[in-house]
């Protein structure tokens, strides 16, 4: 093993003092959702927002005094890229990181407001590795893997260790896979302090990369997902051969998984999670019975998400359960018709949040119109109760 107890315990030494050691606390709201005991880890409270700053400040503090001269670059979608532009900048160590294309605008800016050099070059993380390997070979700099060196898994490591000394009555750690760097950190550490701990991967769906090359077959790997920061399509050598005797099942979730687990963090901790960050949380939602009952501790890994995004996703879960609902009614066109519909919806409690007319649909009436009322509601029964009483009034509901 490249990476022992005994480096992940020196990495600890090193960075004491200029990395927050985040929090970790039992959640009963979450442990009464998922039929588990669940503590959750707050690495989102990072002062650049994730886990990374653990593993690049500890690779920083490596480096040679002819290095720090040079400077460093790195392909990152953003998390690292933020901890190793704030830690380089604390350091006097010139950062340049090359961000893929569709980098969310939070990670872009939170990067380049550290000081750092930003090119935006390539159209996923592989694309934009390659260009970063083009500045170490053309330009001399020393190339920083997010996840692929050993004085990177050795930082993120730390974060086991204190999870452990913080909730040691632990069973089990669920922890996001992308290149592989936290989970074969904490792993490594996990089990030095306690043999009999259970380790899981999360992993998107759309990039199965570590569950693939478990299985020995080729990854097919693709698409535009909630979870950014670990769509990796090839994880990385050194985590992987760390990590894959350590780590017990590696579990795969949709995007609905991750983003039921955005806005489970926002509603029931009151806390913010990018969709990678809240990986733990989405397989502990969709697995429930396979950790029922059981100790288990939750990474929230980071929090990076935009505003614009991190709305979307909270008014789909609102929509998945229900409590924003479109009521299709064909009608007539004619004063009152709306008022009256309104009433209705009102008096039952139904908020009104928006109102289209749609006269032109070829299925409807020239003399009538088709009305989409967006609603917001209590839950699933209240949509329910509503819709029965427009049928109830005669209206055609078409939708509901």
């Amino acid at each position: 093993m490249s990476v022992v107890f005994a480096d992940i315990q020196a990495a600890q030494g090193r960075i004491a003092g200029q990395v927050d050691r985040t929090p970790v606390r039992h959640s009963r709201r979450l442990s009464q959702l998922t039929g588990a005991e669940v503590w959750v880890k707050y690495d989102n409270l990072h002062f650049t927002g994730s886990f990374k700053e653990r593993g690049a400040l500890n690779r920083l503090l490596s480096l040679t005094g002819d290095e720090r001269r040079r400077g460093v670059v790195a392909a990152s979608a953003g998390n690292h890229a933020q901890a190793l532009a704030y830690h380089g900048g604390r350091l006097g160590v010139p950062v340049t990181i090359v961000m893929p294309e569709g980098t969310p605008f939070t990670k872009v800016d939170g990067t380049r407001s550290h000081g750092a050099t930003v090119v935006i070059k390539g159209s996923d993380f592989t694309g934009s590795t390659t260009e970063a390997h083009r500045f170490r070979d053309e330009e001399g700099l020393v190339f920083i893997s997010a996840f692929d060196d050993e004085g990177i898994v050795a930082g993120q490591g730390v974060c086991a260790i204190e999870f452990l000394e913080d909730a040691p009555e632990l069973d089990v750690l669920i922890i996001p896979i992308g290149g592989g760097g936290l989970i074969a950190g904490c792993a490594v550490a996990a089990r030095a302090m306690k043999p009999d701990i259970r380790i899981f991967g999360v992993e998107a769906e759309m990039y199965p990369s570590f569950a693939a090359r478990r299985a020995g077959v080729d990854s097919k790997c693709g698409g535009a997902t909630i979870a950014e920061g670990i769509a990796v399509k090839d994880v990385g050598d050194i985590p992987f051969a760390i990590a894959n005797p350590l780590v017990e099942d590696v579990l795969v979730c949709a995007e609905e998984d991750f983003e039921k687990a955005v806005a489970f963090y926002a509603t029931y901790e009151k806390t913010v999670a990018e969709g990678a960050g809240a990986g733990g949380l989405a397989a502990l939602l969709r697995y429930p019975d396979k950790f029922a009952g059981m100790k288990v501790g939750l990474v929230l890994c980071g929090g990076n998400i935009d505003a614009r995004m991190l709305a979307v996703v909270l008014n789909r879960e609102m929509v998945r359960e229900r409590r924003l609902i479109v009521y299709r009614i064909l009608g007539d066109d004619r004063p009152g018709m709306l008022s009256a519909m309104a009433a209705v919806i009102g008096g039952l409690g139904g908020n009104i949040i928006d109102v289209v007319h749609n006269r032109l649909a070829l299925d409807v009436p020239a003399k009538g119109a088709e009305f989409d009322i967006m609603v917001e509601t209590r839950d699933s029964a209240h949509a329910d109760e509503i819709g029965a009483a427009l049928k109830d009034k005669g209206y055609a509901l078409r939708m509901g």
